[in-house]
């Protein structure tokens, strides 16, 4: 029996009326209960906001020359759960961004993750590339990579800054407050695939301030160039290098031999990564004996010209002590002392002036304390405190033993010499943005005994104490040292291991060059007169034209 048309359409019209409802209640719930979440996860979707890094400052050398600067890259992420395909995706990627295809799967695997980083910093070219094959759910950002076009040179001083733009180590540490800037933010629609619509806002940020360094790109170079030949001819362990304006503090080279590409710094080992003439102590040896003549002028234990009578050998603390070449009994002059680098000598003016006055004179001359160089993790030396000054402390330091300092340290002591009695504040920065760094000085000799110090030191170099060391046409005046280093054990010393050392400062009469070189364990045996001193005569030349100074 055919049924009632009318009951049909009640009972269609009935089951309008609750998909209809059911419809609208859900609507309603949407839009109530679950309107924040809903709206939260729609902003998530299509409303990206991204921190943008900071752009670093630049770091030149004295002569605008760029040692570090920022080169535009690209940083690829992924919004995970919008990859439609993450195993394709990633055998695609994994080639082109010389990346494990395993790790890059993971990060696409991880479906809960509205955001995740797959390449940092990536040459724009292979990004474009990769943009281009139109991949849903892969986005691009800006940011800027940390280079150093010359590579080697100063990249034990100039450090790294990591991918953060952070400064890690060396002066891009030290400055990472003035040279980082602030970063900024940038909110951004997307559709459906993950691509970028329309930008909402864009907060740049503040690119750091440029620096200038008080290094000389080219001398920075020859004296890293004429380093490594040192090493290599002497089958040496390293070798270091500090070259200084004593009037003024500025650095004009600071090497390290070993040498690094500052492009890789971050994984290099932490031997290689280490500014030696800063963060390293050693004993100088007979290099420190000028020190001690300088004391003795100064509080007039020895008169200049006043010969002191010294023995063949001497007796002190249970300890004999003997010049390096066999010799009857002199009388020498402060001047013969240093030229024949008698370690007798050293310890008579040492002893003429007494324990007390020289551990002074060594704290005042910058020995035992940082000299504040603006470079991160500066070694202070070691000097033992007077109490702990035995009887044979009197015989060990005067001659460079029993006492560590660094390299900047010893410069900085040099300098005050060559400065007329001045010891200024060495220091690798001379300019942040527009404004010059100021330096002081400070006099720790009068002007008398630095002058005949320099006399003295002229003299060492233009008799036989360091005639390797002389520069043609200009008058040069120095010391040289040889070091046995101390056993790890604390026994005693070597008798096969030396550093090699000369210091000295140009040209004499006017000294506008401070120059450090040490090379460390050379092979065969070569003491600093034979090893450094011609080192040093390279670097020296080189640099006094390059500063166009006149003979």
């Amino acid at each position: 029996m055919p049924g009632n048309p009318n009951r049909r359409i009640r009972v269609i019209f009935f089951l309008f009326l609750l998909v209809f409802g059911a419809v609208a209640a859900r609507a309603a719930f949407l839009q109530t209960v679950k309107a924040d979440q809903l709206s939260e996860m729609a902003q998530q979707q299509h409303v990206q906001e991204f921190d943008l890094p900071a752009r670093r400052g630049t770091i030149f050398d004295r002569g605008g020359n760029e040692l570090a600067v920022g080169e535009e890259r690209r940083t690829i992420y992924a919004t995970p759960y919008l990859v439609e395909d993450p195993l394709q995706t990633a055998e695609v990627l994994a080639p082109l961004l010389s990346a494990d295809t395993n790790e890059i799967l993971q990060k696409l695997l991880d479906r809960d993750s509205g955001f995740v980083y797959l390449a940092r910093k990536v040459d724009p070219e292979i990004a474009g590339q990769i943009e281009a094959m139109d991949i849903t759910g892969l986005g691009f950002l800006s940011e800027e990579k940390r280079l150093y076009p010359q590579k080697q040179v100063a990249a034990q001083v100039l450090g790294f800054a990591g991918t953060e733009n952070h400064g890690l180590a060396g002066v891009e540490l030290q400055q990472d407050s003035v040279l980082a800037g602030t970063g900024g933010r940038q909110r951004v629609i997307t559709d459906a695939g993950g691509k970028e619509i329309k930008m909402l806002s864009l907060e740049e940020g503040t690119r750091g301030t440029d620096i200038w360094l008080t290094i000389d790109q080219a001398i920075q170079f020859e004296t890293e160039k004429i380093l490594a030949e040192t090493v290599e001819e002497w089958s040496a362990k390293g070798a270091a290098a500090v070259v200084m304006d004593p009037r003024t503090g500025e650095i004009l080279a600071m090497a390290n031999v070993p040498t690094a590409d500052a492009n890789n710094f971050d994984g290099l080992p932490e031997e290689l990564k280490r500014n030696r003439a800063v963060t390293d102590n050693y004993e100088p040896g007979s290099v420190f004996k000028a020190i001690i003549a300088s004391v003795v002028l100064e509080e007039q234990a020895v008169a200049p010209g006043e010969t002191i009578y010294l023995p063949p050998e001497m007796e002190l603390g249970g300890h004999t002590i003997g010049d390096a070449m066999d010799r009857g009994e002199v009388s020498w002059d402060v001047g013969q002392i240093l030229v024949n680098s008698s370690n007798i000598g050293a310890v008579t003016m040492g002893m003429r002036v007494g324990g007390e006055k020289l551990n002074e004179w060594i704290g005042r001359f910058g020995f035992g304390t940082p000299t504040g160089v603006d470079f991160p993790g500066e070694a202070e030396g070691i000097v033992l405190p007077l109490e702990k000054w035995s009887d044979s402390t009197i015989g060990n330091v005067p001659i460079g033993q029993g006492i560590s300092v660094t390299a900047i340290q010893m410069v900085a002591a040099y300098s005050a010499i060559a400065n007329g009695g001045k010891l200024a504040s060495p220091h690798l920065v001379c300019r942040i943005g527009d404004e010059p760094v100021m330096t002081e000085s400070e006099r720790i000799l009068s002007e008398e005994s630095a002058g005949q110090m320099t006399q003295y030191l002229t003299r060492v170099v233009e008799e036989e104490g360091a005639p390797l060391a002389r520069v043609d046409g200009y008058r040069v005046a120095g010391k040289t040292g040889t070091a046995q280093k101390p056993l790890p054990d604390g026994s005693g010393y070597s008798n096969d291991d030396y550093i090699g050392s000369f210091i000295g400062f140009a040209p004499a009469a006017d000294p506008q060059l401070v120059i450090l070189v040490m090379v460390d364990e050379p092979r065969p045996f070569g003491g600093g007169a034979t090893v450094a001193a011609p080192a040093f005569k390279k670097i020296a030349q080189f640099s006094l034209q390059k500063m166009s100074i006149a003979p």
